[in-house]
């Protein structure tokens, strides 16, 4: 399944009948397994319906960091950003990619 931005915004937790999704360098996961965790009150609830991949290669819950832009970030970050990725394969299913 291929999914804009904005459709992405629609998974964030809000409506129960919808599944959670969060989105790691254009993969998007079904993450509602982790309801607990991305879910409204969750600790990452913040990254539910959004590319997260900047956020988490920096390890930061900060509004503006919650994005898919990669630019800027050391290699440091960048090996941070794969192993969540690597942990988010595992774990949750993926259903689609994000496209512009």
């Amino acid at each position: 399944m291929e999914i804009t931005a904005q459709q992405l915004s629609q998974y964030n937790g809000t409506d129960p009948s919808k599944p959670i999704y969060v989105a790691v360098k254009g993969r998007v996961f079904d993450v509602t397994t982790g309801k607990s965790f991305y879910g409204p009150g969750g600790a990452y609830a913040m990254f539910a319906g959004k590319d997260a991949s900047r956020a988490l290669a920096k390890m930061s819950k900060n509004e503006q960091d919650i994005t898919s832009s990669l630019d800027g970030l050391t290699e440091k970050e960048i090996g941070v950003l794969n192993d969540w990725e690597t942990k988010f394969v595992a774990k949750y299913p993926v259903v689609g990619t994000i496209v512009s």
